[in-house]
């Protein structure tokens, strides 16, 4: 098939149970019987799902369906197989969350659900959104397991009599992009292998890959129903509330122009600054090992930026800008690989709970994760594939609202920015600083510049991970 897995027009490794031969571009939406309405007057209820559920998503503040969710849920309950893509925060979880959940209380047993997914983080907060909304039907976690291929891998060669998924009636991959990547190939196939052949199988995902589309592409087999597709017409990736520019950044002043940003956010923004709360452990020992805010020319007063994310492509560089960040006042916190997931959990709820206002991040965080807030993406630097540049942004401006990215561009990033418009059918307006404003505070910048440098050094980040790729290069070595 052209992307590392198993040949899925063979019986033994299906992925789906059928498939509908279409030519690429097409788009087929099958909505609710005629008469429902079009998917702006639909509701919930008139997509059958039941009492208790609606009960759910009333708590929620869920009121009525997306496009997605009005047009993948009646087949998902009709038992079909199903291929959903859509933008970056239109409700794709809910979208097969609520056929799932709405099957198993008719016939609950054993794992009924599957749901993988490519990140830790993400499975997750996807199975907390199954407990809020099966909380109705006391839905526990052995009856639906959302995972990591990787690690459910490792359960099944450990303890398989614990997981037996002969039994599971439903398979969702979710960012399924990702999923088909040749990295996951031999996960998958081991997966694949355990499932039983009748399972209802659905596949979610913001961005329509080739693999994607050779899987929609294969010819049903014989006697098996056609899946149902639903693709996005439009060319334009990421959505019309996203506002998205930006800014041409001498690489020896990066962080005072991201120092500035978030001091002086654009005027749309101004008004979701917020005073800072008591500093927290971090900044106190900070502030007495390294010298007080006052002293670094900080006001006490100072106001926290807007729900930002900051997105970078390491992990040390993440872990500079946070202590960098905190050297200046702005509470912030990290994700990325080389934290425990524990301590991922942990930024997460900060973040999500408003206690810290700026998240900064490797692409660990860039899919799925659902933050209802998030008024500003800031892209330290361009990823290295335009496609993650829209799970980046996609992080904002979700259900409607609106956000703003902004991505710092130096004189190497032309090409990469060209890519990124091409795919996103969209061009960057670019937005500029004050350069005199901006410098105003380059002592202020430098001298925590340099005190998060030596807090990386004191801590000793990445020294293991260091060590362990010279013994591994020695290994290698012939002797």
């Amino acid at each position: 098939m052209g992307f590392g897995l198993p040949d899925l027009s063979n019986e033994n490794s299906s992925l789906l149970t059928s498939r509908v031969s279409v030519k690429p571009k097409l788009v087929h939406r099958h909505l609710p019987p005629a008469g429902a309405g079009s998917s702006r007057n639909l509701t919930f209820s008139s997509l059958d799902i039941s009492p208790p559920l609606l009960s759910a998503l009333s708590k929620m503040a869920i009121h009525a369906p997306t496009e997605i969710q009005c047009a993948c849920i009646p087949p998902l309950l009709a038992g079909r197989d199903c291929i959903g893509n859509a933008k970056t925060g239109s409700g794709k979880t809910i979208a097969f969350a609520l056929p799932i959940l709405q099957k198993l209380s008719a016939d609950p047993y054993g794992i009924f659900a599957l749901v993988l997914t490519p990140t830790r983080e993400l499975a997750f907060q996807i199975s907390e959104q199954f407990v809020v909304l099966g909380s109705p039907l006391n839905v526990r976690t052995a009856v639906i397991v959302v995972a990591t291929p990787g690690r459910l891998v490792d359960h099944l060669r450990s303890s398989s009599a614990e997981w037996d998924l002969s039994r599971v009636k439903f398979l969702v991959l979710d960012e399924a992009d990702r999923l088909l990547a040749p990295s996951f190939a031999d996960d998958l196939a081991h997966l694949f292998g355990a499932l039983p052949r009748g399972r209802q199988t659905a596949l979610f995902t913001a961005t329509w890959t080739p693999s994607i589309d050779s899987i929609a592409e294969a010819a049903p087999k014989p006697g098996k129903q056609k899946p149902f597709i639903y693709k996005i017409a439009s060319a334009v990736e990421t959505v019309e509330t996203l506002k998205q520019y930006y800014v041409l950044v001498p690489s020896h002043v990066r962080e005072s122009y991201l120092y500035h940003l978030l001091c002086n956010p654009p005027e749309s923004l101004i008004h979701l600054r917020r005073s800072a709360p008591k500093p927290d452990r971090h900044s106190q020992s900070t502030s007495r090992r390294k010298g007080s805010a006052k002293n670094s020319g900080i006001g006490d007063e100072f106001l926290q930026p807007p729900p930002t994310i900051i997105f970078c492509a390491k992990a040390r560089t993440a872990a500079y800008l946070t202590a960098l960040l905190k050297t200046l006042t702005i509470r912030s916190t990290a994700m990325h690989s080389r934290l425990t997931q524990r301590d991922r959990l942990t930024s997460l709820a900060l973040f999500r709970s408003s206690v810290i206002h700026v998240l900064v991040s490797t692409d660990v965080g860039a899919r799925g994760l659902d933050f209802a807030d998030v008024a500003m993406v800031i892209n330290w630097d361009l990823p290295n594939e335009p496609e993650e540049y829209t799970h980046r942004v996609g992080r904002t401006a979700r259900a409607g609202r609106g956000g703003i990215a902004i991505s710092f561009v130096s004189e190497n990033d032309e090409n990469r920015v060209l890519k990124i418009e091409e795919r996103i059918a969209t061009r960057l307006v670019e937005m500029e600083l004050p350069e005199n404003k901006v410098l105003e505070k380059l002592n202020t910048v430098s001298t925590a510049k340099r005190q998060a440098y030596m807090e990386l050094h004191d801590t000793k980040f990445g020294q293991r991970e260091k060590i362990n790729k010279t013994k591994a290069a020695k290994m290698r070595m012939p002797r």
